[in-house]
Parts: C-alpha cells; sequence; structure tokens
C-alpha cells in the first residue's frame, strides 16, 4: 500500500505540473487578441485571466466525470504507472508546441498521452472508443468551425452596427468589450480545462482505492488544480499570444470583441454538456473568422496551416511518448523513477532552447523577425530586394580596391603675336537709327 501511496502522490505531482503548462500554454486563447489591440496592457492581462481561471475551476465538475470515468475504463485494470506515463506524455508535448510558439490543444495532449498508455499497458479494452469519438474527435472538428463561423458573423454584424459611428467612439467601446469578453473566456477556460486536470487526479485516486468509482473530484482536488493552472496562466505562455494576436491576422478592437464573445459562448456551452471541448481550437478558429469577418482582412494561411498539422499531430505523438513511457513504467520501481529522470531532462532541454530567443511581456507585440512564415501572403513579397550577384561584387570590389587619380593640367591656349592683333579688323560701330535715316534708307515704293 506504501508503494501505491507513493506513486499516487507522483502522479498527483505531474498531473498538477501539466495543470500548470496549461495555464502558460493557453493563456493565450483568452488574452491574445486584448493584448495585441491594447486593450489591456500585457502583464494586467495575464493576471485577470489567472484570477478568473481560478474563479471558474469551482464552477462545474462535468468535464472531470468525462476524464476520470469516460474516456478509458477504470475498471479494465488500469494502475497509476498508465496515468504517470500518460501525463508525461501530454507535457513533453504542451512544452514543444510552446516552444514552437503553436497554439495546439493541450487538451488533446492529454487524451493522446491517456490513451497511448493505456493502449500499451492495457490494451484496446481499457479504452472507450465510443466515447473518444464523442466527446474528443467529433468535437475536435467541430468546435473550430462553429467558433470560427460565429465570428465571422458577428464581427460583419460588429461592423455593420458602427459603420456610422465615429470609429474613435466605437473603439473605446469595444475595447472595454474586450475585456468583458477577455474575462469570459478565461472564465470559461478555468470551468473546461481545469477540470480535466481534476478528472485526471480524481482517476488515479480511483486506481488506487482512494475513492469509489465514478465518485466527484474532492474539495482539495479542486482547489490545487485551479491553483495550478492560475499560477501558469499568470506566467504567461508571450510565444503562443504573440501567433494568436499577431501570427494569424491584424486584429482590430471590433474583431476582437467578437471572436472572444463567440468563444466564450461555445466553450461554456460545451462545458455545460460535459464535452471535454479543446479551448485552443475554439479560439483559433474564433480568431480566424474574426479575420475574414473584416472586409480587407488577411488570414495568414501558412501559420494556419502549420497550427492545423499541430492539431492532427497532437493525439498520435503525445500517445507515442507516453505509450515508450508506459513500457518503462511497467518495468517497477526503477522504471517509473527512468521516466521522471528522461521527462525532466527533456523539459531542461526545451527550457534552454527557449531562452536563446525569449519572448516575454515586454515584446509579446513585435513582429518576430526570424519568423517570416504567412509573411508573404498578408503583405507580399518584399519591395527592397537584395541587389544582383554582379551589382553586389561590383560594389564590394569598389570598395575594396580604392581609386587613385592624377590630376590633369587644364589645356592654356598659345599666345597671339601682337602683329596680328594689330592687323585684325576693327569692327564697326553700328549708327544708331532715327527717324530721319530710316525714312532716307527706306526703298521707293513701286509706282503702278
Amino acid at each position: 500500500m506504501e508503494h501505491i501511496t507513493l506513486l499516487i502522490g507522483i502522479v498527483i505531482i505531474t498531473a498538477l505540473v501539466f495543470d500548470f503548462t496549461n495555464g502558460f500554454h493557453d493563456t493565450a486563447n483568452a488574452m491574445a487578441t486584448t493584448i495585441s489591440t491594447g486593450a489591456l496592457r500585457p502583464k494586467t492581462a495575464v493576471a485577470m485571466s489567472a484570477v478568473l481561471n481560478l474563479v471558474g475551476a469551482f464552477l462545474s465538475v462535468e468535464v472531470a466525470k468525462t476524464i476520470s470515468g469516460g474516456i478509458v475504463d477504470e475498471g479494465s485494470g488500469i494502475q497509476p504507472e498508465v496515468i504517470f506515463a500518460g501525463l508525461v506524455g501530454a507535457i513533453v508535448w504542451n512544452l514543444l508546441t510552446w516552444l514552437a510558439g503553436l497554439p495546439s490543444s493541450s487538451s488533446h495532449a492529454l487524451f493522446g498521452g491517456l490513451i497511448g498508455a493505456t493502449l500499451v499497458s492495457v490494451g484496446m479494452d481499457g479504452v472507450n472508443g465510443d466515447a473518444v469519438v464523442m466527446k474528443v474527435l467529433i468535437p475536435a472538428v467541430a468546435a473550430p468551425l462553429v467558433a470560427g463561423i460565429a465570428a465571422l458573423v458577428a464581427t460583419r454584424l460588429t461592423y455593420r452596427i458602427a459603420r456610422d459611428r465615429d470609429p474613435q467612439d466605437t473603439a473605446k467601446g469595444y475595447r472595454a468589450g474586450q475585456i468583458a469578453s477577455a474575462a469570459l473566456v478565461s472564465l470559461a477556460h478555468g470551468t473546461n480545462d481545469a477540470q480535466k486536470t481534476m478528472g485526471v487526479i480524481t482517476l488515479a485516486l480511483v486506481t488506487g482505492g482512494v475513492v469509489a468509482p465514478a465518485s466527484d473530484p474532492p474539495m482539495w482536488v479542486i482547489v490545487s488544480a485551479g491553483v495550478a493552472i492560475a499560477l501558469g496562466t499568470y506566467l504567461g505562455g508571450w510565444r503562443i499570444i504573440r501567433t494568436m494576436g499577431k501570427g494569424l491576422t491584424d486584429i482590430q478592437p471590433p474583431q476582437g470583441f467578437a471572436a472572444q464573445t463567440g468563444a466564450a459562448t461555445v466553450i461554456l456551452a460545451s462545458s455545460h454538456l460535459g464535452f471535454a471541448l479543446s479551448t485552443t481550437q475554439v479560439c483559433s478558429g474564433s480568431v480566424m473568422g474574426s479575420g475574414l469577418g473584416r472586409k480587407g482582412g488577411v488570414v495568414r494561411w501558412s501559420t494556419a496551416g502549420r497550427m492545423v498539422i499541430a492539431w492532427g499531430l497532437t493525439l498520435p505523438a503525445a500517445g507515442l511518448v507516453a505509450g515508450a513511457a508506459a513500457l518503462l513504467a511497467d518495468q517497477g520501481n526503477w522504471g517509473v523513477a527512468m521516466v521522471a529522470v528522461l521527462a525532466a531532462i527533456a523539459c531542461g532541454a526545451i527550457w534552454v532552447a527557449s531562452r536563446r530567443q525569449p519572448i516575454d511581456h515586454t515584446n509579446v507585440n513585435d513582429t518576430n523577425v526570424n519568423d517570416t512564415s504567412g509573411a508573404e501572403s498578408a503583405a507580399g513579397p518584399s519591395v527592397l530586394a537584395p541587389p544582383s550577384t554582379g551589382a553586389a561584387l561590383a560594389q564590394s570590389a569598389t570598395e575594396a580596391v580604392p581609386v587613385t587619380t592624377t590630376p590633369v593640367a587644364a589645356p592654356v591656349a598659345a599666345p597671339v603675336p601682337s602683329a596680328a592683333i594689330a592687323a585684325a579688323p576693327i569692327p564697326a560701330t553700328p549708327t544708331p537709327v532715327t527717324p530721319a535715316t530710316a525714312a532716307a534708307t527706306a526703298p521707293a515704293k513701286a509706282t503702278v
């Protein structure tokens, strides 16, 4: 029993670490557009989002029940080692996509990790296929489409309503609306995503015999999950905030308001229905929809394409990492320790790599000069083309070899002899013309 208790403690700590990464990975969902339009200062935005994520964690437990008793079968022989391996796969994938600045789904990373580890350790019987299809795969496809269409329609309506009004006055109003809608998204994110960690911890407690199957998460689980996601949110996932706020489209206050309002509506509805929805996919779809909804708006499809590819890879990639971790963890205590050490090394390496080009609240709205993906589709190729090779070589040769010139004296005219000057005819002085002289010199008129 001591082994199980220690292992459950390790699983709980690992789950809270995942919850922390979920917080800073998904901060962009609520605050990217608010920060990019200047409605809130970056640090103020993430602080507000952190508080509301904490509050949202206490509003519902329906999604937690989906995780603890829906995706995997509690009675199929799942052990805490399996849950630990699944969490490791989710954490590693979260950090990799954070390093790349891609807003992938933390929820799907968790699902993929749990499914991959369960398949390796238990087999197909441990996974509820119907629940995976109905509550994970279908919402994964439908949610960004629904949110995108809602944001597109809302953006067009917003611009139509405000077309005859002073742009400065409407901008102030929409910035205030953005703050309110961002608060709603943060609340919805805490309601949806914090519950996933609650569900994982509850699943570990069930497998260890601490609580009965189909139990609600204990209060200490709710509190710890809410605090962990709030701390991660306050840290701020600045890389993904830059992608969401500047990389997909150029957001104006009316677009930000429409995108966040549509996203919050979809997330809260899914939480009420118990769908473990990806808030990242919902918010990304809303941002793209708002870009298409504004006349003249441009969506950078190259960035969107990379993001969609990351979405598609999340489930299998996290599952593969978790499956490999489960193979080691099933070997006993030394296997669990080895997985923990390897995971710590991987996370440390990712953190060191991120320090090569740090992004924080001071430069989150700057254009990333090293990331030109999608820039050409939005603004066209660069006008200042580099010089041709021949011109560059000629210029470098001119600069490298100094050219010295010898001054040439101006030609001096030959002297003219004085005799020639004396013999030269002197031009006659013109006689002034008077009326008398003009009449005398005028030709006589012909007589007919």
